[in-house]
């Protein structure tokens, strides 16, 4: 709970003042946060996510139990003494008492309602409940999505044509169009009738302007002023011309080929036009999809092919199991291709990874945990036929900044055989698939148009319902012979390019599947070790401790993580026990360096948290999540050894920051603007709940604590804590 949804009482920055309640917000306030609108830009991920949300979730009671014991725990706080009362509680932010706004023990003395955090990748399993005064009606026909809400649109009334945009008043280029143009080409007019005024944000000085030395949108730019003067031409008639700044004209760029904007894997038009053409040749995937065709067993043929003992060198197996072995041994056909060498990559203490985050994860967020410390990053995930089918929505997912493509400031702690850092990149993409073809198609048009990228990783943990029913996402961890299809597939057309998963325990509470499943992936299933093909060639895999069914409640379970790290741990040391033997796999098929490596994610709040996952869990990295999206400089704290009580004014810097990347990714024109503020909600309506470990009576912090009313050190401070969009935009 925070200042901006107060109710009536003590006004914690003036106490002559009283607060008052707000007033309903109207739906279209409500709407003031982008989590439920559904746009067209959206990916498919971040739209099946809104679709699920947007029944809302808030309505839904808290189950009896759960309801009667923190009752209960309330009312034992209210009979503590003084101390006592400095005692953690349980699932409740330790704020100190002066910074409290209701008194410790009273009514309002409680933790706010658990934020749903299925924001991060999906949320609602049940469908929204029907109000009273509509149940035992008939249901309306849907007519769409949002019919009753009215939203703003970012773009000017009338838009500039294009053959104006860049150039000088007197000098435009040809519109193909000419008179039939619906769009403006008297230039005064626009910049007088439909463009809005300029921002005064950032002094009223273009970022994009000032940093690359000329601002790409030209005249539609919101602050165009700051770029712009009026010239006498010769004839004597007064001429508007866009000007450069000379002071960023030059300026040495790192060395990759990259756009002006600074953006990387960036895929021309005529490709995107091929792939929905279906005219993009990708040899590999068509030439191993045949192959893959062939493979599998009749439906006769399954119960005996299943019969197969593990141990390929058994020698005392019975005639019958012996010659099912031969028989199925001489049905099988090696594969046309096999993989390439891949790329060494490496994951240690010192690499912190920033997670895959739907929607929140985008490039200026990546960006700006990168100059924060984040060594490793991901794309947000995207679905693979639609890549495929060349959707520009996913291919924006794609993109990376020209700073992912730098080496990670890595120096290995463990000897990787051949790993050379200054080849190594910071970016990789993430997919989801629920067909081996799908999977290995995306892989070898991934490799052949994105030059930047690190890895590929296979997303095997998303809980969104319409992910999950296609078959992809966490739904592979219940088809574990297909998973391991796919990654052998992808593997094989990848190039040079690694192959990773991310996977969850299970699908199901209390019955977790994921220790067999790494066995399968690093050691492979009882075909592959039939015919001697090793493991499934994954170079990494990182387990999120916890199920598809528990989502993102109670915490993670690193005894279980550490349970599947010891497995790994225990396939790398004794890999070399199977060279010279006829169970050695070929090395093409196995990871880069012959070594799995392993990262654990969850719950990872704090360089506290960090380092008891390395030493307690044995993994080889941990990565971050909502723990990022809530303090980003947890990579920075991480690097150091040390908390750091950021002040209001330097998190105030960090959206200030956010903002201009944003800009310079989408634009300062009218629907740059509008991304831009779309994305800082979307990252605020995480940051808000950041507690000041400076007013924190017990340290760490806990991911999942949730703070009582409370108030900060100064205005800007409680703001910031503030839950309410309208606080958001008194700090401007």
């Amino acid at each position: 709970m925070s200042y901006g949804t107060q109710s009536n009482g003590a006004n914690p920055l003036d106490p002559v003042q009283l607060l008052k309640s707000p007033p309903d917000v109207p739906d279209i306030e409500r709407a003031a946060h982008p989590q439920n609108t559904v746009l067209d830009e959206d990916s498919a991920v971040t739209k099946a996510e809104k679709l699920e949300r947007h029944g809302g979730r808030d309505d839904f009671p808290e189950p009896e139990a759960k309801r009667i014991k923190v009752e209960h725990s309330i009312d034992e706080g209210a009979r503590m003494d003084g101390a006592t009362r400095n005692e953690r509680r349980k699932g409740v932010a330790p704020i100190k008492p002066e910074y409290l706004v209701h008194p410790p023990g009273s009514e309002r003395d409680r933790g706010a309602a658990p934020q749903d955090d299925d924001a991060a990748e999906g949320a609602a399993h049940e469908p929204s409940r029907q109000s009273s005064d509509t149940r035992g009606k008939r249901k309306e026909k849907s007519r769409g999505q949002n019919t009753s809400r009215s939203f703003g649109s970012s773009k000017d009334e009338v838009g500039l044509c294009s053959s104006r945009m860049t150039r000088p008043e007197f000098s435009p280029s040809e519109c193909p169009y000419g008179e039939k143009c619906r769009f403006e080409h008297d230039l005064r007019k626009y910049l007088k009738d439909w463009k809005r005024e300029d921002l005064t944000t950032f002094g009223g000085i273009c970022p994009i302007w000032k940093t690359n030395g000329r601002c790409n949108v030209g005249w539609k730019c919101r602050f165009v002023g700051s770029h712009m003067v009026e010239r006498e031409a010769e004839d004597g008639r007064k001429e508007l011309i866009l000007t450069e700044n000379p002071d960023s004209i030059g300026t040495p760029k790192p060395e990759v080929i990259s756009t002006s904007s600074g953006t990387l894997n960036d895929i021309s038009v005529q490709a995107r036009t091929d792939l929905t053409k279906r005219k993009y040749k990708t040899p590999k995937a068509d030439t191993y999809n045949k192959w893959l065709d062939t493979q599998s067993p009749k439906p006769e043929e399954q119960k005996g092919y299943q019969a197969i003992k593990k141990d390929a060198d058994l020698e005392d197996d019975v005639d019958g199991q012996k010659q099912d072995k031969e028989d199925n041994r001489a049905r099988y056909i090696s594969p046309p291709i096999l993989p390439s060498e891949k790329r060494r990559i490496y994951f240690g203490p010192e690499t912190p990874v920033l997670a895959p985050l739907t929607t929140q994860g985008n490039l200026p967020f990546r960006r700006l945990c990168v100059n924060l410390g984040a060594q490793l990053t991901y794309s947000e995930m995207a679905m693979s036929l639609p890549l495929i089918q060349g959707q520009k929505s996913e291919w924006a997912l794609m993109r990376a900044h020209e700073t992912e493509a730098t080496p990670p400031s890595s120096s290995p702690s463990s000897i990787v055989k051949d790993y050379d850092n200054a080849r190594d990149l910071r970016f990789g993409a993430q997919i989801a698939a629920n067909k081996p073809w799908q999977a290995v198609k995306t892989a070898e048009t991934l490799t052949t148009l994105c030059p930047h990228l690190r890895l590929i990783d296979l997303n095997c943990g998303c809980p969104i319902d319409l992910v999950y029913r296609t078959g992809a996402g966490s739904a592979l961890l219940d088809s574990q012979a297909k998973l391991e299809k796919i990654v052998r597939g992808m593997n094989t057309v990848s190039n040079d390019v690694p192959i990773t998963v991310k996977i969850r325990m299970g699908t199901k509470d209390n019955r977790p599947t994921a220790l067999k499943l790494v066995e399968r992936l690093v050691y492979g299933g009882e075909e592959a070790q039939v015919y001697g093909r090793g493991g499934s060639g994954v170079a990494a895999i990182t387990l999120h401790g916890r199920s598809r069914q528990q989502r993102y409640t109670k915490s993670a379970d690193w005894e279980y993580i550490a349970d599947c790290a010891a497995l790994i741990k225990r396939f790398n040391e004794n890999g070399d026990e199977l060279a010279d033997t006829v169970r050695e796999a070929d090395s093409r098929t196995q990871p880069a360096g012959g070594k799995v490596f392993f990262i654990g994610n969850g719950d990872c709040y704090s360089h506290i948290d960090y380092q008891r996952h390395l030493s307690e869990a044995k993994v080889d990295s941990v990565m971050v999540a909502r723990g990022a999206l809530i303090k980003p400089w947890i990579f920075e704290e991480i690097e150091k050894g040390q908390y750091l009580d950021k002040s209001a004014t330097e998190r105030l810097a960090l959206v200030e920051q956010f903002v201009r990347y944003g800009l310079e990714t989408w634009g300062s024109d009218e629907m740059g603007i509008g991304t831009t503020r779309r994305f800082l909600l979307e990252w605020l309506s995480f940051a808000y709940r950041y507690v000041p470990i400076g007013i924190l009576e017990h340290l760490p912090p806990k991911l999942q604590d949730r703070p009582p009313a409370w108030k900060g050190r100064n205005e800007l401070e409680t703001l910031l804590g503030s839950d309410n969009y309208k606080d958001w935009i008194k700090i401007r």
